[in-house]
This record gives C-alpha cells, structure tokens and sequence, in this order.
C-alpha cells in the first residue's frame, strides 16, 4: 500500500516540537552553568551546533526506508563494533585517542572528541532488531528451544560490543546496552519460563556483586580485576558524607543545590552551589537549584511526554522490525534518563551518563538524534508497509 499524503501530514510535528523545547530547556541550563567558571569555553554555540548536526542527521536518516534499514542493520553494527576496536587498539599516546578520567573512549577529531559507544548503542538497536525480526519470521513455531536458540543469538550479539565497552572502562554505558537488551529480550516474545530465571538470576548476580564490593573488595580487585575507584563510587554512594572531599563531592553538591531550589527555585543564573560538571552529567541539579521542584516536575513531564509518544508511534507501526528498534530507542532514552535523575539525587550510583538532550556533549547529543531519527523515518515511512510482508534478504 503506498502512502499518497502530503509530507506534512506524514512527518511527526510532534515529535518535532518535543525536541525544541529539550533544544530551549539545553541552551537556558547550559549557559547558566557555565556562570560557575569551571570553564573558559563558552558552550552555547557549541550546543547549538551539535544541534543543528543533528537536525541534518535527522533528515539524512529519514531518507532512507524501515526496509533498507533492515537490510543494512548487520553492516551498521559491524561498523560499530569495527569503531570501537580501532579505539581499543589504538595507543593512547597516539593523538587520534583521548582518554578522559583513565577511559579510552573517545577520539580526537578536528570537529571535536567523538565517542563511538553512544553510537553503537543505536547501531547495536538495528543489529538485535534484525536478528529477533529473521528469527521469528524463521521459527514461526514458538518452542523452549527456539527461545533458548534466540537468547543465545542475543547474548553473542551484546558480548561483542560490550567487551570493548568494558575495557575502556565505561561502566555506565554498559548498563546502557544490558538496558537495551532486557526490554528487546520481553518484547521479543521470549516465554517468561526463560525470561523470569534470568531476570532473577541477574538481580541475584548483581546484588552478590554489591555485597561482595562493601565486604570482599580485595577478592574481587585479585580475582577479577576490579579497580578501587569502581567501590569508591559504591561507598559515595551509600555515604556520601564519609567522603566529601573526593567522590562524595558531586553527590553532596547536587543535593545541596537540588535541595536549595525547594518548590519554584532560585531564578535563572540564581545558583548558589557549586556542582562540578554541571553542564555535563550533572545538568539536572542546575535545573533543580534555579526552578525548583515545579521547573524540575516540568522537564521530567516533558520525558515522559516523549517515552508516551514515542510508546504511541511504536504500537501503531505494523512492520515487526520497526517495533523493536522503536522499542529498544525507548529502553535507552529511559534508562538514560531515570539513571541520570537518579544518580543526581542519591537514588542511584554515579555512573557518568549525560541527561539526553539537555546535556551538554556532541556525542551523546548526536547519538540521540540518531535514534530519533530512526523514529522519525519508521512513523514517516510506516504507512508502505501496513499491509505488506516482511521480506527476506
């Protein structure tokens, strides 16, 4: 069936206008951030300019059909994965490689330090959509060993970009892909006799971990290589107080000034508290400190005012692939969302992952609207495919 309307009756103007407000909510955070004189830079511009790359990447991503994203989705996550091991195997006194804070994550271009892991999570959304898309169309008979044949094709999917992504070592990213993983392993239509075990399994793992890093630390640094920085942001956590003056320092800043905003906040450029990476990881807590319980309430209405239309394009789309890289984009805005409020106001640890399309950052912000641009081509172009069936390559 082929779609006849217009351009303007085909292209989500809502989605569009969601995307300027997060673009207005930015530039108002950033530029009073940057008050603080952390920085010489002046990030404005910058921001603006990431965004108006994106909104290039956008229309450039909306060119192409949900079809030939399907049939290009292996070559994009190869080319992913191919990224981060040049990363990987790159030495970091070359000039191309710019490790920040003991990771090596990011290149040094001319346009800017890029970091291909907020790439591979978009590109490793097509990958896992095509695989659980040809498998279902393969074993169109549900059994456990079907299942168990999907989750391991899954498993070897994740593994390979994740080892990459532990390595530099970039915790919070890798939470981002386990993210991604989970919600496309439920949506997939897995049978829950598998999902639940595993599910509890990795709760159980991740708790013994936990445990082990407040009681066994010296096991896990011999036996497993873990760092002492990783169970100082455990301790930080849990009692930030007891070490205010290293890691518990971003913690107890960004809730002194989320705190200090109370309900309508102190005003724009009316901070008071000083939060290191302010315009960066910890952009909510300007938001908190100069609007307020009310300005903070509005920008994660706004969120979830994005994760219900983006949740509305994804159960109205009748192509089987589109659903799943439409509902892995939701995992990761989500996930990315609720662990960056959360770990600014101690509801969760600090893992450096940025607040999506507020944040300052090119990466990041160019990796979103990649995602989104996704969204935009599937709602597009979706109407083609309603009533016409998956091809095979």
């Amino acid at each position: 069936m082929e779609n006849k309307k217009s351009f303007a009756d085909r292209f989500d103007w809502t989605l569009a206008f969601i995307i300027l407000l997060f673009l207005i909510i930015s530039l108002l955070a950033i530029s009073s951030a940057q008050t603080s004189g952390q920085y010489a830079t002046n990030f404005i511009p910058r921001q603006l300019f990431w965004y108006i790359v994106g909104t290039v990447i956008i229309g450039f991503v909306m060119i192409f059909e949900p079809e030939q994203y399907k049939k290009m989705s292996w070559f994009i996550y190869g080319a992913g994965v191919l990224l981060l091991a040049i990363l990987f195997i790159l030495p970091e006194s070359l000039a191309l490689v710019e490790p920040r804070n003991g990771a090596k994550s990011w290149f040094h271009l001319p346009i800017g330090d890029i970091q291909p892991a907020e790439f591979m999570k978009t590109f490793y959304i097509l990958g896992l959509a095509r695989l659980i898309t040809k498998h279902n169309e393969t074993y169109l008979m549900k059994t456990l060993k079907t299942d168990f044949i999907l989750l391991g094709k899954i498993g070897i999917t994740l593994i390979i970009p994740l080892a990459f992504i532990l390595t530099q070592p970039d915790l919070g990213t890798s939470l981002v892909f386990l993210a991604i993983t989970a919600a496309l392993v439920i949506v997939a239509g897995i049978t829950w006799k598998i999902i639940l075990p595993v599910f509890l399994g990795g709760a159980g793992l991740g708790a013994l971990l936990l445990w082990m890093a407040l009681y066994m630390q010296d096991f896990l640094q011999d036996k497993f290589g873990f760092d002492p920085y990783q169970f100082a942001r455990i301790y930080s956590w849990l009692d930030p107080y007891s070490y205010a003056s290293d890691e518990g320092l971003h913690l107890i800043t960004s809730l002194n000034a989320i705190g200090s905003g109370e309900i309508f906040g102190k005003g724009y450029g009316g901070r008071e508290v000083y939060v290191p990476e302010n315009h960066t990881d910890f952009i909510f807590a300007v938001i908190g400190e100069e609007y307020g319980f009310v300005g903070a309430s509005i920008v994660i209405s706004i969120f979830f005012l994005l994760i219900f239309h983006l949740t509305k394009i994804t159960l109205q789309l009748k192509d089987a692939y589109s659903t799943y890289v439409c509902a892995g984009i939701i995992a990761m805005i989500t996930f990315h969302v609720f662990e960056n409020i959360g770990m600014t106001i101690q509801l969760l640890p600090i893992t450096g992952i940025p607040l999506p399309f507020i944040s300052y950052g090119g990466s990041s912000l160019m990796g979103n609207m990649l995602a989104i641009g996704l969204v935009f081509s599937m709602k597009f172009h979706h109407k083609t495919y309603m009533f016409a069936k998956n091809e095979d390559d």
